[in-house]
């Protein structure tokens, strides 16, 4: 056994000896002891390979990881059921056919292959994965057993991994970790995905390199102005792996480029349903209460205690994208001996996104108007129209890029001390930054406007609503720019993390693990938006040449939706080029610097640290009877602080300019930091029992966490600026907060009926506590005060006044105190009101701010089922597999209740169907997945209204053919049946969006070397 100081130098020599080259090799395993990969095609592959060891069980212990090999799709499958018998707990994975040689072409995408797995899908690809109900953001991630960062523009304060930045070449499997067990990192409580990439001392000498030639159909059913120039992109991978002194070293590198341009076009609600209102409810936004004018214009008005929402917008959208992804990892191994094992290894990518789009939409005042509306309790209005005249036409636009880089490199160290006793040590540094990859920043839109719009109708009783424009006349009012934006945002996730672990067998069938770890999570997001509100026109028409514009008929362009052929549809659209018009703009505003983003002073600027500390015990034992059975019984405790600054406005008073409106005044920007801590103790227990040669049952229970978003726990107060004579409104996160705690229980049986084929059946049950909800502190700001109850306000009341009549006040104070401290009058208006501003002064109350922030008080349970077959007909070649998923919570959203509610995001039924034949020569694979209807937001623009995702089925194919021993052409075909999506508020004829993409094909061919 190697004595301290020669394990050192050992250590040193793996360390030193390390060069830079890029890989990220995939191999596809299967121990030949029949406890090794998981089977790549199989939509249930149990991985029986811990967590925190997964990087150990690759690191090239000849104990742990036995060398293996898996060819094609059968031997899959085998290698699928051998592992689900043998693992600890419930685990499903997915591993490749092959070297570089993945099931899908996105790794979201092959795990909703796994039974209780769904996913969210983002320019038509699968981006992030909701598992048994439980949503994206508690859900842990991994990398070789190590916690990934992740970064994401589209939403600053989610922690979801976003799986389409790594290519699906590049990995070798996936291990799905559902039920909890003490070795396994927290965070994850619907499960802990653990990404797995190969190591060259496992798969020795070999290389391969593939190429495929992408058809995105979408790109084509875009306008020439967003759309790509080329329809058919580039896909090119390879790998190398090699050994050399006689397996003492090891080296593998791969790399991975892909483009792909796309197009997603989509008619929508954008700004979300005005209300909910009741029936007999007389406010801002709701139709005419009976006996009022326009109320004989309601037809079918909804009953006084019905619920009801009216559009805010219209929009019809359309988006081009060019995407740019780069992965490549490089891994060095050094095994002096048998018993110690060193890795090193590097890990890259980079996903580049340039995004063109154009808008036509229409903004609804809430004037007069004439609608026909559904039956309630929930009325949803069948068409919905304004009288107005000259009101604008909005024809935006949008030129924008972004890019998001991870890099992760980590050491680890596999050292068997003795038979009994082997430790594993492991450190990494992973970051993940998303910035703006273009002069025009991360995000923008410039509105160009004719103010000729007349009376503007929208049908909803189609797919998608449908917009009627009476009397636009681009001639009588021409187009002209008006408002804009252009933002830039930045996201930066660092992670060092150190872990080591130990594993002692203490009796023949017992074994004791151990371990401990330290994580430290710097997250950082800023952002900053330069806004023109110039919404009435930055300039004039004359100052635009019409011939900036392009004329364009608008229902070409979402043909595969119902109501674009509706001979109502308003056709027109007028497209432009973004940088020309923008830079037109600049020019005839004199302000080119409000035409281009910035970060020099940020708008928002959020700085989070959190600091992890955990150790585990876990024991594990087996009773070779009759009936052989397996427990595993451990405790895990965490302890993580949390360090929280963000950049707020300082108020420096408040200043009361009309009837009811007091806004505030800022001096300036400061940092300030909040911090919280908390712990937990997290059991667990699993147990299973082989009741016949081809029947297993299993039980497992035990805790997990999944922590808080960071807007929930950011420092600093965000004051609105917009404050009134009752005082004024802000929000603040709460680091001290604590996770989601899940208490889960699990069962499960399984009949290896044959073979390659079984029946499995799955129940779970998860209670989770310490959900954040909201609720409003009443502070004041020091040294802020407000004239509302101070010493001219107290006059005016002692003079006759009520606190109700703000006019009343306000004319008493201008009258008697003008020209005092803090008063100065203006010209009376046309009601006859004195006008002018008053400001509170020296011995006036403060400022009272109703803060709106989080605690722990939700609670919620979930319940669910899966059941799952595959059957392989014999020696025929043929195959399939079929699973279902149902899920039930007891929070779900009362669509026929007002105000703020808690349900749970993301609950749905799901199923996969998957054909398979597979002989010498040819492989084919039809999977079709289905994801019933879900909750995917409470919210939208407007406030508290839900947003249900449609039911979505997709038929995807593959098949393969060998030339030869080395080369095999493959067709991918996705969508094969070219659906389309839908999303609706509280009925689904309230529709919020609906969205066409395209089918998509790819030729390849691989060759093995």
């Amino acid at each position: 056994m190697p004595q301290p100081k020669t394990r050192y130098r050992l250590i040193t020599l793996a360390v030193a000896g390390a060069c830079a080259a890029l890989a990220m090799p995939a191999c596809a395993q299967e121990a030949s002891s029949g406890a090794g990969a998981a089977g790549a095609t199989s939509a249930a592959a149990p991985v029986a390979v811990d967590a925190a060891q997964a990087t150990a069980a690759q690191a090239g212990d000849p104990m742990e990881a036995p060398k293996v090999v898996v060819k094609g799709i059968r031997a899959s499958m085998q290698s699928t059921l051998n592992l689900k018998r043998n693992s600890d707990g419930i685990v499903d994975g997915i591993v490749a056919d092959d070297i570089g040689k993945f099931p899908d072409t996105n790794l979201a995408e092959s795990l909703q292959r796994i039974s209780g797995v769904s996913i969210d899908r983002n320019r038509g690809e699968g981006a992030q994965v909701t598992v048994r109900g439980v949503g994206p953001d508690l859900n842990m991630v991994l990398l070789n057993g190590r916690q990934m960062p992740t970064a994401n523009l589209e939403d600053l304060a989610g922690r979801a991994f976003d799986f389409s930045n790594l290519a699906s070449e590049s990995i070798s499997q996936i291990q799905v970790y559902k039920s909890s067990r003490a070795d396994t990192p927290p965070g994850g409580i619907g499960a802990t995905i653990n990404i797995m990439t190969g190591r060259p001392l496992d798969m020795g000498r070999q290389a391969s390199v593939g190429a495929k030639v992408v058809y995105d159909t979408s790109n084509r059913h875009l306008p020439e102005e967003d759309k790509a120039k080329r329809s058919y992109t580039p896909e090119i991978s390879g790998i190398y792996s090699t050994t050399w002194n006689d397996g003492m070293f090891g080296l593998a590198v791969s790399a991975s480029y892909q483009e792909r341009n796309l197009g997603i076009n989509r008619a929508s609600i954008t700004n979300g349903w005005q209300g909910p209102f009741r029936g007999d409810e007389n406010s801002w936004g709701a139709i005419p209460q009976p006996g009022a004018t326009g109320a004989a214009d309601i037809i079918n008005r909804p009953d006084p205690t019905d619920v009801y929402s009216v559009p805010q917008n219209i929009s019809y959208f359309m988006r081009g994208t060019q995407r740019q992804r780069t992965n490549g990892q490089l891994t060095l191994q050094f095994r002096p001996n048998k018993d110690l094992t060193t890795t090193l290894d590097y890990t890259y990518s980079q996903n580049k996104i340039q995004t063109k789009y154009h808008e036509l939409s229409a903004w609804f005042n809430f004037g007069p108007s004439v609608s026909k509306w559904t039956d309630g309790p929930i009325a949803s209005p069948i068409y919905y129209q304004e009288n107005v005249s000259n009101q604008d036409i909005a024809m935006n636009g949008g030129d924008y890029a972004t890019k998001a880089q991870n890099n992760s490199i980590g050491f680890n160290a596999q050292w068997k001390a003795s038979r009994d006793l082997r430790f594993n040590f492991d450190v990494h540094h992973s970051t993940a930054k998303a910035m703006a990859d273009s002069p025009f920043g991360s995000n923008n839109d410039l509105a160009t406007v004719s103010f000729s719009r007349g009376n503007t109708r929208v049908d909803f009783s189609n797919e998608m609503p449908v917009l009627s424009i009476e009397g636009a006349d681009f001639v009588r009012a021409p187009m002209q720019v008006s408002g804009s934006w252009f933002q830039n945002g930045l996201q930066k996730m660092e992670i060092d993390q150190v872990q080591a672990s130990g594993k002692l067998n203490v009796f023949e069938s017992s074994s004791v693990n151990f371990g401990l770890s330290a994580t430290n999570v710097e997250n950082r997001s800023a952002f900053q938006q330069v806004q023109r509100d110039t919404w009435g026109g930055a300039t004039t028409p004359a100052d635009y040449p019409q011939d900036l514009w392009r004329a364009d008929t608008l229902g070409q362009y979402f043909s595969k939706l119902g109501g674009s052929g509706d001979p109502a549809l308003f056709q027109q659209i007028h497209l432009f080029d973004f940088a020309a018009m923008r830079q037109r703009a600049a020019d005839a505003t004199g302000m080119p610097e409000k035409y281009l983003p910035s970060l020099a002073d940020p708008d928002y600027d959020r700085r989070t640290t959190e600091k992890s500390r955990a150790l585990y015990l876990q024991y594990n034992t087996e009773w070779d009877t009759a009936m052989p059975m397996h427990t595993g019984i451990g405790l895990r405790y965490e302890k993580t602080d949390v360090t929280s600054t963000a950049l707020s406005q300082t108020v420096s008073g408040g200043t009361w300019v009309a009837q009811n409106e007091l806004p505030f005044v800022f001096s300036g920007k400061e940092f300030t930091t909040l911090s919280g801590k908390y712990h937990n103790l997290l059991p667990s227990l699993d147990w299973d029992m082989d009741v016949r040669s081809d029947l297993k049952v299993r039980a497992s229970y035990g805790h997990t966490i999944g922590r808080p978003r960071y807007d929930q726990i950011q420092g600093g107060t965000t004051i609105n600026p917009t404050g009134t004579v009752n005082g004024g409104t802000g929000s603040r996160g709460n680091p001290a907060l604590k996770p989601v705690k899940s208490k889960n229980l699990d069962l499960s049986a399984e009949w290896y009926y044959d073979r390659q084929s079984v029946v499995s059946l799955g129940l779970y049950y998860k209670k989770l506590d310490n959900y954040a909800g909201q609720t409003v502190l009443d502070e004041t700001s020091a040294g802020v005060t407000t004239p509302v109850g101070g010493k001219y306000w107290n006059a005016a009341l002692a003079s006759g006044c009520i606190a109700t009549d703000t006019n009343c006040l306000r004319n008493y104070i201008f009258r008697n105190f003008n020209g005092q401290d803090g008063v100065t009058r203006g010209p009376d208006n046309a009601a006859g009101n004195a006008t002018g501003t008053i400001r509170g002064i020296a011995g006036d109350p403060m400022v009272h701010y109703d803060i709106t922030t989080f605690v722990n008080e939700k609670a919620a349970t979930l319940k669910g089922a899966e059941i799952n077959v595959q059957h392989m007909f014999g020696n025929s070649g043929f195959g399939v597999q079929a699973n279902y998923t149902y899920v039930k919570s007891d929070l779900q959203f009362d669509n026929a209740s007002k105000g703020n509610q808690f349900a749970l995001v993301g609950l749905s039924d799901s199923a996969n169907l998957i054909g398979i034949y597979e002989d010498a020569k040819w492989s084919v694979r039809a999977a079709y997945n289905w994801r019933d209807r879900f909750l995917s937001s409470v919210t939208d623009q407007v406030g508290p209204n839900p947003q249900y995702v449609e039911p979505y089925g997709q038929l995807d194919l593959s098949i393969g053919y060998n030339v030869s021993p080395n080369l095999a052409l493959s067709f991918e075909a996705i969508n094969v049946t070219d659906e389309t999506m839908r999303v609706h508020g509280r009925t689904k004829m309230m529709v919020l969006s609906a969205t066409q993409s395209g089918p998509r094909y790819m030729i390849g061919a691989r060759y093995k070397f």
